[in-house]
């Protein structure tokens, strides 16, 4: 059974920074994709950064310039350096793999950021 674990969120205040972990489990393949997805109180979840297995990254404009996603030298990881963080990032982050026509979900992790 795949799972995938979230961890590193937290309180910070705007202007800082905080770095997401993501680590997979359960699959003997390599994803072909992974990524992060938030969402805010109110809102639907919206993508904020992906990543190929190529390691070709994809970002929402909102976070270009300030967010930097990669995977890990462990298979089935990925990382979110957040930097730059402002109120609106705030919201409940998750982490997503893709393989073939299969999407997983973690169960999230809480990024607040206060002004």
């Amino acid at each position: 059974q795949v799972q995938l674990v979230e961890s590193g969120g937290g309180l910070v205040q705007a202007g800082g920074s905080l770095r997401l972990s993501c680590a997979g489990s359960g699959s003997i393949f390599t994803f072909n994709s992974m990524g992060w997805y938030r969402q805010a109180p109110g809102s639907q979840r919206e993508l904020v950064a992906a990543i190929t297995s190529g390691g070709s990254p994809n970002y929402a404009d909102s976070v270009k310039g300030r967010f930097t996603i990669s995977r890990g030298d462990a298979k089935n990881t990925v990382y979110l350096q957040m930097n730059t963080l402002k109120p609106e990032d705030t919201g409940v982050y998750y982490c997503k793999a893709q393989r073939s026509v299969m999407n997983y979900w973690g169960k999230g992790t809480l990024v607040t950021v206060s002004s």
